[in-house]
């Protein structure tokens, strides 16, 4: 799945991993998790052309990752932070899927062991 076609995607999960599948976009969300960021600060932190960074931010925003915010003081500025939750649904869809996987080994194991 492209990234655009997750980003469309009304699935969180498929938005999310869609988001996080390009490595710059990885590097956007390491960035923010330290504070916000505007626009300019990541595309010199990653050495990225602001056009090149500007298509990466909209996936980011489009898969409800991150959010843009202007300071009242200047409105052509954008200011970029990850929007809180955001990676709820793959939090608890990668729990089920561990879950799914602990209680399969734990039925392989009982099975292989046999009656004691």
């Amino acid at each position: 799945m492209t990234a655009a076609a997750a980003a469309a995607s009304p699935d969180p999960v498929d938005r999310t991993l869609g988001a996080l599948a390009d490595p710059h976009r990885r590097q956007v969300v390491e960035l923010l998790r330290g504070r916000p960021h505007r626009a300019g600060e990541l595309a010199a932190a990653l050495d990225l052309r602001p056009s090149v960074l500007s298509r990466h931010l909209k996936v980011l925003r489009d898969s409800k990752m991150v959010e843009e915010t202007s300071p009242a003081f200047d409105a052509r500025v954008r200011v970029y932070s990850l929007r809180p939750g955001a990676t709820a649904e793959l939090r608890s869809w990668l729990d089920a899927v561990e879950q799914g996987w602990a209680d399969q080994l734990a039925a392989l194991k009982a099975h292989v062991e046999g009656p004691s």
